[in-house]
């Protein structure tokens, strides 16, 4: 089995200036994503797709593919993140064969562990090449939420569980951005990562399931990957 994997690392980030080459424990937070799937029997190649000629070099430098540069349409903050992979995708399988699974990793994820990458492409596998996406159960039930109308606190949700105890609400999950893993038939006939037929890849630990999107969020990486024992599964 033939699975490519794909970092996307556009520039231009605004909450998190530079976000793909700022060092996160003494490395570019984008190497993360290359070194946890360096050595996957199942990886026949990790390209990169930039827009950027600096986060380009740093990814060749650690043995990453980077045959060119995202074109424009593709690198703004409105891209959709479907047509950059089917972008990638077409031309690597073009260029190098057909592959069985594109595996998309966002350099935002840095802590998913290689057994979570085998887990995921084991899900993949059992369940004939559809899609699988990493998810983590939400912290506050959609059915709890509120909404502001006229000043008054209404439910979000017209059948609501307000009265309800957090105990006897169904369990409730949301991508958390670490994990894709899609055929290339699936992605390309949804033109998305997430169709009917979906598998959950379930991710408890919450240093996995953190996806840096703010200086906040950015806060707490460098205090994980600051104490190596907190991040012991990673290795």
């Amino acid at each position: 089995m033939r699975i490519l994997a794909l970092i996307t690392a556009r520039s231009g980030s605004k909450r998190v200036p530079d976000k793909n080459i700022r060092k996160l424990g003494g490395k570019a937070l984008v190497i993360w994503s290359i070194d946890v799937v360096e050595n996957n029997k199942y990886i026949c190649d990790i390209l990169v797709s930039t827009d950027d000629k600096k986060i380009a070099d740093i990814c060749k430098k650690a043995n990453a593919s980077v045959p060119w540069l995202r074109p424009i349409n593709l690198a703004s903050d409105t891209a959709n993140s479907a047509d950059v992979a089917l972008h990638a995708l077409d031309w690597y399988e073009s260029e190098k064969g057909p592959v069985d699974g594109l595996l998309l990793l966002q350099p935002t994820s840095p802590f998913r562990t290689k057994d979570t990458i085998q887990n995921g492409i084991d899900l993949f596998v059992k369940y004939q090449h559809k899609s699988v996406v990493g998810v983590s159960a939400v912290s506050k039930h959609p059915l709890w939420m509120l909404k502001i109308e006229k000043d008054n606190l209404v439910p979000f949700m017209h059948n609501h569980a307000l009265n309800f105890r957090s105990q006897d609400l169904p369990e409730v999950y949301i991508p958390n951005g670490s994990f894709y893993l899609i055929s290339p038939k699936e992605l390309r006939m949804h033109r998305s990562f997430i169709n009917p037929e979906t598998k959950a890849l379930v991710i408890e630990s919450p240093e996995e399931s953190l996806d840096i999107d703010t200086e906040w969020d950015f806060k707490i990486a460098e205090f994980l990957a600051d104490n190596p024992c907190s991040l012991k599964k990673l290795n």
